[in-house]
Order: structure tokens, then C-alpha cells, then sequence
């Protein structure tokens, strides 16, 4: 499908995973410059055999977009047709109402189960890591100062200081981006386990004592969990401080099916140097820090705070492409010999089916929407 969310740019199958499933003999059809913002044309998915067509949508059995479906979308899918994308049914209870009144089987791929088995399909990690390096270059386009250490006949620039909350795989691109650019970078993480990644990056880690109650502050699905209000005044107190020496903070903290973590406080940010740069990348989920507002470059106490909301949109190409493959890899374990079979035996298809006849699948979903173990 094309894509009708503002700003987006990127297209759920490129021409060369589209001729993988033209290969078995199955007809993809394309909407009409639905990659072309992603800088694929409708020629090169004619040339992988696709049929390009105003409406790729009704009569389909298999819909694939990037971003949830709309309800005029929705309505023109047939009962028991299947629909692959970013669905974030935790925040859009109303959606998954919606695909379970229509009879829609529908794979989120922000459900994907994060074991090894999945990686392949890990849409999340792709995202999250053009995310990560995207952050750093805004930042560092906006920034008043160098990034690297600068030696020059007029006097020794000393390099940028780099704050990254958050060591998944955003914040863990973002260091790697920041240290390539020669900024000296420390990162804050409530898991102590992603400890030793982010020093292999060159970054110190900012130890943080957590009540006892949190010194698990990890997911079995390897997510942040949230922490006690104890815990919650010691993070604060330790961030506070190391913003204000910062010269470009990068916030990724998010928790599933939750409000972003409020990690920044408007006292910290005023505080900080002037010529600073925050990119919050929790924006959609509220924001990481106090000040951001979504989609939005917000001036304040002489410094700029960065809210983007759909970052990923910035490499249209490559995000485009990884998420071809995604979706491509989840694909092959639910369509067998040209037609639907889901294995709910296996735990990569359990876990990825938000909804199917009638039901909300994936355990990980019910317990997000506060549903009884299925």
C-alpha cells in the first residue's frame, strides 16, 4: 500500500523482496508511486513483476503497509485476509477492536518476540538503529561547537560532550555515530546488563544505584521495565546532572505500552550550555524530556530541543529496505505453497498475531491490553 501518514516516506516492499514472492507465484500488486518516496519507482517494481494498481487493497489476501491501517482502509479488506505492519495495540485499543470486528488477521511487527530465532524479523532494531545514527546527525548539525577534538594554530577545541539515555539499539547506534564523529560520549541505561556494550563502544556508563526492589530492571523480552518511585528520584537526581554538563543529549528511553519515562527535567535544561542540542526520540510516547513537543524543533534558554516523532522517515532507502526484509522473513513462516498457515506452535507466529477469528493472539498483546493468559 501507499502511504497516507504525513511526512512518511518509506514503502512496506522494495522491488527486490517483491520479486521473491512474484518468484513463488504469488501477484503483488503495488499502488501506484507507493515507493516513490522512498526513491522506488513504479517501473522497478513493474521490471520484479508486480502489478501496479490505484487500490492494492480490496479483494487482496495478504495487505502489507508500514504504518497501521486507517479505517477507510480497513474497510475494504475482506474477512480473513491477513495485514502485516506496525499496529502499537497497547496505544490503539480501538484499532484492535476494529481488526477483530472485521476479521482481520493481523501481524504487528512491533510484537515481533525479541529471541534469536527472530532477529530477521526484528523490525523494531532496524528502525531503532537508523533512528540512533539519524539523532546524531541532527544533533550534530544543529550544534554551535565541533563535535571532534580540534587542534588548530588558534588554540585546542576540546570535543563535544555526548549524553545518551538509553542503551538499546537507538542508543546504542547513537553512541557508536557520536564516538565515529569524535564526541565524548556516556550513556545511561536502567538495565546494568547493556553495561559492557556500551563501554565495547567507547562510551562510559553512568552507574545509577536502584532501589532494591528494581536491581531487576529488565523484561524477559529484554525491554526497561518501570521503576519504583524510589528508584525513579535516584535516576532523576544522577541525569539532572550530567545533562547540564552536556552538550548534545540523545533520549531513547521507552517502555512498552507505557508513557515515555520523564528522564529530563525543565530545571536541567535550563541549566545546560549554551549552543546545546536534545533529540528526544520518545516524543510519540510523550517525550523523555519535560520540554519536548512531538514534531517540533522547540528554542528555549538558548538551546534547541528536538521531538521528532517519525525519524526513520530521513532514510527513506535503507529504512524501506530493512523493513522489506522484516517483513519478507516474517512472511515465509505464515505463507506455505502460496496461501496462509499460521503454526501457532511456533512462538515467532504466536507472538507477532495481534489478532486472529475473533481473538487477540500474541501473549505478550493480552498482556499489554490486560487480557487473561490465552
Amino acid at each position: 500500500m501507499k502511504e497516507t501518514r504525513p511526512g512518511e516516506t518509506r514503502v512496506a516492499f522494495n522491488p527486490e523482496t517483491a520479486a521473491k514472492w512474484v518468484s513463488k507465484g504469488l501477484e503483488v500488486r503495488v499502488e501506484k508511486n507507493a515507493g516513490l518516496a522512498s526513491f522506488f519507482t513504479d517501473e522497478a517494481y513493474k521490471e520484479a513483476g508486480c502489478v501496479i494498481t490505484d487500490d492494492a487493497v480490496t479483494g487482496a489476501d495478504i495487505i502489507l503497509k508500514v504504518n497501521r491501517p486507517t479505517d477507510a482502509e480497513l474497510a475494504k479488506m475482506k474477512p480473513g485476509s491477513l495485514f502485516g505492519g506496525f499496529l502499537w495495540p497497547a496505544q490503539n485499543r480501538e484499532l484492535v477492536d476494529a481488526l477483530l470486528k472485521a476479521e482481520i488477521t493481523a501481524l504487528g511487527m512491533e510484537s515481533v518476540p525479541r529471541i534469536s530465532r527472530a532477529q530477521k524479523m526484528d523490525a523494531l532494531s532496524s528502525m531503532s538503529s537508523i533512528a540512533g545514527y539519524k539523532a546524531v546527525l541532527i544533533a550534530a548539525d544543529a550544534l554551535a561547537k565541533y563535535m571532534p577534538m580540534m587542534m588548530t594554530a588558534a588554540g585546542t577545541i576540546a570535543p563535544a560532550k555526548v549524553l545518551v539515555l538509553g542503551a538499546g539499539v537507538a542508543g546504542l547506534q547513537a553512541i557508536a555515530t557520536a564516538k565515529r564523529l569524535g564526541a565524548v560520549v556516556e550513556a545511561f541505561d536502567v538495565r546494568a546488563s547493556v553495561k559492557e556494550q556500551v563501554e565495547s563502544l567507547g562510551a562510559t556508563f553512568v552507574d545509577v544505584p536502584l532501589a532494591e526492589e528494581d536491581q531487576q530492571a529488565e523484561t524477559a523480552g529484554g525491554y526497561a521495565k518501570e521503576l519504583s518511585e524510589a528508584s525513579k528520584k535516584l535516576q532523576e537526581e544522577a541525569i539532572q546532572e550530567r545533562v547540564k554538563q552536556s552538550d548534545i543529549v540523545i533520549s531513547t528511553a521507552l517502555i512498552p505500552g507505557k508513557k515515555a519515562p520523564l528522564l529530563i527535567r525543565a530545571s536541567a535544561v535550563e541549566g545546560m550550555k549554551p549552543g546545546s542540542v536534545i533529540v528526544d526520540l520518545a516524543a510519540e510516547q510523550g517525550g523523555n524530556c519535560e520540554l519536548t513537543q512531538a514534531d517540533q524543533m522547540t528554542e528555549i534558554h538558548n538551546m534547541r530541543i528536538f521531538g521528532p516523532t517519525n525519524i526513520t522517515a530521513a532514510l527513506p532507502l535503507h529504512a524501506s529496505q530493512l523493513y522489506a526484509r522484516n517483513l519478507n522473513n516474517l512472511l515465509e513462516l505464515v505463507v506455505k505453497d502460496g496461501a496462509l498457515s499460521l503454526d501457532f506452535e511456533d512462538e515467532v507466529v504466536k507472538g507477532s498475531t495481534v489478532t486472529h477469528q475473533g481473538e487477540v493472539v500474541s501473549p505478550f498483546v493480552r498482556s499489554q491490553l490486560g487480557l487473561s493468559a490465552s
